[in-house]
């Protein structure tokens, strides 16, 4: 298996220090925020994975720069993690199904979190939304014209749960946690979301962290502004574990 490492500002001897010092965080919330708060100011960077259907994917651990994907690749990979070499073969298995590097295997959509990661993540946004969730089924990867978004990847019927932006009030606010998972569900046919981001609860400010493509670096935004003029939001819970 083929590999590029590119680690930024950190060295693996730091990595392994931060590492330790997040593993002794018990609570997945707060260890997330801990780790990726790290990120902050970190470049946006698109395409940093290498691999598609002509092409032999490469595992690719890029700390330079990230997209909102990435980004959540890596948080997720680092919080289970004690060491270096624990979080590379953690990320294996948040980036791809069973583990097996291959350009097939690629979670491509934060729908294949809630079917390949459900060791990691559950399915929230029922339990938030106070009986406002609206469920919708479609066809992932697929165009209106039957043609695929990504070539090589298998087009999957899906059930979409998700709370339309305008029912985010202070009760699902209330029922939001640090360190949830968030995606920006999108109404294009063929995809569930458009930017995923995580949740930071400061007192009684709440904060969408996320790569912004706009701010070209990972940042902390207002959450409530950040979704108003978006359809709604799809939330995933990271399991808590020892």
């Amino acid at each position: 298996m083929r590999e590029q490492i590119i680690l930024g500002k950190w060295t693996r001897e730091k990595l392994d220090d931060l590492l330790k010092e997040s593993s002794s965080i018990n609570d997945a919330g707060k260890r997330i925020d801990f780790l990726s708060g790290k990120f902050l100011g970190l470049e946006y960077r698109e395409s940093t994975l290498i691999g598609d259907i002509n092409t032999p994917e490469i595992f690719v651990i890029n700390l330079k720069g990230v997209d909102c994907f990435t980004f959540l690749d890596y948080t997720e990979a680092m919080r289970i993690s004690k060491s270096f070499a624990e979080f590379k073969e953690n990320l294996k298995k948040v980036r791809y199904q069973s583990g097996n590097v291959v350009y097939e295997n690629r979670n491509h959509f934060f729908a294949d979190w809630i079917e390949f990661n459900s060791d990691l993540v559950e399915e929230a946004t029922e339990y938030v939304c106070a009986g406002k969730s609206h469920q919708v089924k479609k066809i992932l990867n697929q165009n209106n014209d039957g043609t695929c978004f990504l070539p090589g990847i298998p087009c999957r019927e899906r059930k979409i749960v998700y709370i339309h932006s305008g029912d985010v009030d202070n009760v699902v606010i209330e029922k939001l946690k640090t360190g949830d998972y968030i995606g920006i569900y999108s109404e294009k046919p063929g995809l569930d979301v458009s930017h995923v981001g995580i949740v930071i609860k400061v007192e009684d400010n709440i904060f969408l962290r996320h790569a912004s493509i706009n701010s070209t670096k990972v940042v902390d935004e207002d959450f409530l502004k950040y979704i108003s003029d978006k359809p709604g939001i799809i939330v995933l819970r990271p399991k808590e574990f020892s």
